[in-house]
Order: structure tokens, then C-alpha cells, then sequence
């Protein structure tokens, strides 16, 4: 049997403490559901009781937590979520990772702020890299980081132009049955750039630089035989580009570019015989140099809580017909 163990932690004051317990407490009860944990306030103090590894744990997230509310971090049960199970994984210490800078600005003054570790090292790579990948399920902000990026390189004139492109592959449709001319064809596919580009510059900034040309957003098979130079260049949804589109597009790489190419491998939509060019350039080019490749995973999922136990959902039966599949053979 563990020996029960209790933490005293300071929260300094009665503001700080209430945004670590959260709307009703709700950070609070998370915490002790997910640890098994009795947390108890006294006065600004947090005292938490329980098996002696747990108790820790606690007591870690805790901290942690008011280390966020100290550098005005917001804290939700999603955050409260992510923070307990990086305890649980001995990288409690993680946390304060997230306290670091701000990744952009929206046009409305919000800050844009990264909210996992995984999406910490996503947007350093970013940074530091002229081409990276990010492959992970939705929810964990991989376009809109990159996105967020690229209007910071345009404004800082880090880049001249930003091109944003997807694969026009979709579940069951094809461009010929959508109706109106090419650019209200691909718009359906390009929707979630646009949103996301809107929300960075406003309409108004917006409009004039697609207008200029600044801003260039199309379907993949319009990079052929381009060198796209001194630009910020976004593939999304590249999990539906084809080994050769893959190839294709990064080889038009030109002299101070950068480029992300951001995908989810459990959602391919190519049609049957045909391989996801993300799943073989990531394994082609994990070695080479100046590429950066991030993982983001569920615990990455920064949307709605529910969608990570809908990703984790997912993941398990695919991973139950896998093995049914190997047992087979």
C-alpha cells in the first residue's frame, strides 16, 4: 500500500489562486480525478493528500500551474488536461516551456501563444529550419501556427510573398463536379487558409495583399515548374499529395525560402494504390539537414477536450484492425 503523503503549496494570493482553481473549481477537480488526489484550499494555500507518487504529481501541476497564471497564461481544463499528463509522465517540468513568448499577434491585438510542448517545438523548428514538417492529428494547431509565422515573416520582411497550397483532394469529390470557374472550385479546399489569414492580417489588410499579390493561395499542381524564392511557402493537408507531387514541390525551393508542409497520415484520401507522399518524405529526409520533423500527437490537441478523446478513440480501433491484420498474415 502507498504511504499517503501531503503538499502545502503557496499560491501568494487570492487572485492567482483562483485562476489556478479555475470557473468552480473545475481545474481543481480534474486534478483530483485524474491523480486519485484530495486538494483542499486554506486560505492562498493548495494542500494536497494522497499516495505519495500522486501527491507529487499534484503538487508539481500545481506549481506549475501558478507559474502560468504568473506570466498571465490562461488556464482552462484543457490546459489544466494537458499539464497532468505531462506530470504523469515525469515532464512536469515542461510546463514552464509554454510561459515563453508570444508566437504572433492576431489583427484584433490576441496574442498567439503556443499551448503544448509539441507545439513549442514545432514553431522553434519553424524558426530554425528552411523546411519542416508537421504531421499530427487535427486539433493541434499546425496550420494555423505556420500560418501565424508566415504573416510574422511577411511583416518583419523576412519574406516577400506567402504562398499557401493544398493537394484539391477530397474525400469522395473531384473539381469537376463543383460548380463555377477554377478559383470557386479550389476555394472549398482552401477555406481553412483563408480563415486563418484573415484572422492574422483583418479583411482590409487582407484583400490588398492578395490583390498585390503578396499572398498567393492555390492548388498544389500550380507549383509545377515554379522556383518559388524569398517566400514563406505552407503545403496543408499534405497527407493527399502523392509521392511525386511531394518531390515536385519540394524541390521548388529557391534562395531564402522557407517551407512548411503540415498533414494528419489517418486521414488519407488518395485513391486506393496511390501513397501518401507525406508518409515517405518523412522517412526519406528524417536525416537531412536543415529539414525539421515534429510529431505532434492527441496530447497536442488544443481545441475542444472532447477531440482529443475522439483522436484517441480513433487511434486505438486503428490500432486493434492493425494487429488483427499482422495476426493474419
Amino acid at each position: 500500500m502507498n504511504n499517503q503523503s501531503t503538499r502545502k503549496i503557496n499560491a501568494g494570493n487570492a487572485d492567482k489562486l483562483q485562476r489556478v482553481l479555475g470557473t468552480f473549481d473545475e481545474n481543481l477537480n480534474v486534478i483530483m480525478q485524474e491523480l486519485g488526489v484530495i486538494i483542499r484550499v486554506d486560505g492562498v494555500n493548495v494542500v494536497i493528500t494522497g499516495a505519495e507518487e500522486k501527491a507529487v504529481q499534484a503538487a508539481s501541476v500545481v506549481e506549475n500551474l501558478l507559474a502560468l497564471a504568473e506570466n498571465g497564461e490562461s488556464l482552462d481544463r484543457g490546459r489544466t488536461q494537458y499539464c497532468v499528463e505531462l506530470a504523469k509522465e515525469g515532464k512536469a517540468g515542461d510546463i514552464k516551456k509554454l510561459s515563453s513568448g508570444t508566437v504572433a499577434i492576431t489583427s484584433r491585438g490576441k496574442p498567439v501563444k503556443c499551448k503544448t510542448v509539441g507545439q513549442k517545438k514545432y514553431v522553434d523548428e519553424i524558426k530554425n529550419k528552411s523546411v519542416v514538417f508537421g504531421i499530427g492529428p487535427a486539433g493541434t494547431g499546425k496550420t494555423y501556427l505556420a500560418v501565424c509565422l508566415a504573416v510574422q515573416a511577411y511583416k518583419q520582411k523576412q519574406a516577400d510573398k506567402i504562398i499557401l497550397t493544398r493537394p484539391a483532394v477530397e474525400a469522395g469529390e473531384k473539381l469537376g463536379f463543383l460548380p463555377g470557374d477554377l478559383q470557386t472550385k479550389v476555394d472549398p479546399y482552401l477555406r481553412p487558409l483563408y480563415d486563418a489569414l484573415q484572422e492574422m492580417l483583418g479583411l482590409e489588410t487582407y484583400a490588398k495583399l492578395m490583390e498585390r499579390g503578396s499572398i498567393e493561395i492555390a492548388p498544389l499542381a500550380y507549383m509545377r515548374g515554379r522556383t518559388l524564392s524569398n517566400a514563406f511557402i505552407i503545403l496543408d493537408e499534405a497527407q493527399n499529395a502523392t509521392r511525386e507531387q511531394m518531390k515536385m514541390f519540394l524541390t521548388r525551393l529557391g534562395d531564402g525560402s522557407k517551407m512548411v508542409v503540415t498533414g494528419d497520415v489517418t486521414q488519407i484520401d488518395l485513391p486506393d494504390g496511390k501513397k501518401s507522399g507525406l508518409e515517405h518524405a518523412a522517412r526519406v529526409l528524417k536525416d537531412v539537414e536543415g529539414i525539421g520533423i515534429v510529431y505532434l500527437t492527441d496530447k497536442d490537441v488544443v481545441r475542444n477536450p472532447l477531440v482529443m478523446s475522439i483522436v484517441r478513440a480513433y487511434e486505438a480501433e486503428a490500432a486493434k484492425y492493425n494487429k488483427k491484420d499482422e495476426n493474419k498474415d
